[in-house]
């Protein structure tokens, strides 16, 4: 394996047990939230499909410049259920996808992806392929805590 198959690897690996545990939560726990300034578990996990959206777009840029005119499908999108998001977000997870297959090798660490104005750092592009699993990871992780204040089972992630 090469560094880019490792990261499609990353990628994969984080979405499908996101993907496990957003089909735990039940449909009607969905709006819950542990506080008023957290995120509902809806909103989180379309935080991070958007999220992957709007890095796609940055790497492609290779800074947060892109943001500026960008449409953002997941703006006026309402979330109804978390397979409707799965549908909705597929085809732009897929985009993603095969865009990371497409960058060459040292590219991973020549470019640079400047995300100053938007989160005080520039970074290679290896770091921020890495960053943006991470970041999903960590969401995850938030919404495997909702669970347990919820009181709901938590589904087995590491298979």
């Amino acid at each position: 394996m090469n560094a880019i198959d490792l990261i499609i690897f990353n990628l994969e690996e984080v979405r499908r047990r996101s993907i496990k545990v957003w089909r735990a939560i039940p449909d009607e726990m969905l709006h819950w939230k542990p506080d008023e300034k957290a995120f509902t578990c809806a909103e989180m996990i379309r935080h991070i499909v958007q999220a992957e959206f709007l890095y796609h777009h940055v790497l492609i840029s290779r800074g947060g410049t892109a943001l500026a005119n960008l449409h953002n499908p997941f703006e006026s999108k309402p979330f109804i259920s978390v397979h409707d998001e799965l549908e909705f977000s597929q085809p732009y997870h897929e985009d993603f996808l095969e865009y990371v297959k497409t960058i060459p090798i040292n590219d991973l660490e020549h470019i640079q992806i400047d995300l100053y104005d938007l989160g005080g750092f520039i970074r290679p592009l290896g770091d921020m392929l890495l960053r943006i699993a991470y970041h999903e990871s960590v969401h995850t992780g938030q919404l495997l805590d909702y669970m347990r204040t919820m009181g709901i089972e938590r589904p087995k992630i590491w298979d």
